[in-house]
């Protein structure tokens, strides 16, 4: 009787495992996962595994398909940690029955990648190829054989632009903003980014991503009260 009590405990026990075999379930999906990258994402509170007495992390399934989604939302999303880790509160309280991907934002850096060609790029964007070739000119755009979503949500804006007069040229400065807000985040994570170890290196990219969102809601906060002042003049 104690021994059929012994193996009922065992079969209800839940089947736990080592960083290896999560690394290994994990890595053909996402080939740069590494144990301190698991490390850093339980010290970010994203996942919590249970320990051994002896100190080791044991992870359940609940805790790998956790771990699924935060790195799918990192990948093709390039959502920061802070806006997973509030999906995953709602998850958590049962405010959401499900981890699911967020909405999409249109023309937001957070939007999601494809790849696509020249012609796939025209066509979804209702460009020309003129207009195409004006703004990889004006470094709007790079001269390649294959263009993300970003491309599309770029070129897309430049077609509705052209109804206002505005075309490529007028940009140029934008392509200059742009790279000075990236030399801008580069300088502010080079320091973690140079310290050693794999945890290091998620850190400065993480802090990147949210350093980009924080400057996107500054831009175009300062837009919008530009325009306001424009607004107030012309009454």
């Amino acid at each position: 009787m104690a021994a059929a009590r012994a193996v009922q405990a065992r079969t209800a026990a839940p089947t736990l495992f080592s960083i290896g075999q999560v690394l290994a379930k994990l890595t053909p999906e996402f080939p740069d996962l590494s144990p301190s990258k698991l490390r850093f994402l339980e010290a970010e509170r994203l996942v919590a595994p249970a320990r051994t007495e002896s100190g080791y992390r044991k992870f359940s399934h609940a805790d790998i398909e956790r771990l699924r989604f935060v790195l799918t939302m990192q990948r093709d999303h390039y959502l920061p940690l802070k806006v997973i880790r509030v999906q995953l509160e709602d998850f958590d309280a049962g405010r959401v029955e499900k981890l699911a991907p967020p909405a999409r934002l249109p023309g937001s850096i957070l939007d999601s990648e494809r790849r696509l060609t020249r012609a796939d790029l025209l066509r979804e964007a209702g460009a020309t190829a003129p207009l195409l070739a004006d703004a990889v000119s004006h470094s709007l755009l790079p001269a390649a054989d294959a263009y993300g979503e970003d491309a599309v949500l770029l070129l897309r804006s430049l077609v509705e632009l052209q109804r206002f007069g505005l075309e490529p040229r007028h940009l140029r400065g934008f392509r200059q903003a742009a790279e000075r807000e990236v030399g801008l985040i580069d300088s502010a994570v080079e320091p973690i980014r140079r310290r050693p170890g794999a945890e290091s290196r998620a850190r400065a990219a993480e802090l990147g991503r949210e350093i980009a969102a924080r400057l996107e809601v500054i831009r175009t906060a300062l837009v919008r009260s530009a325009l306001e002042r424009l607004d107030r003049q012309l009454r």
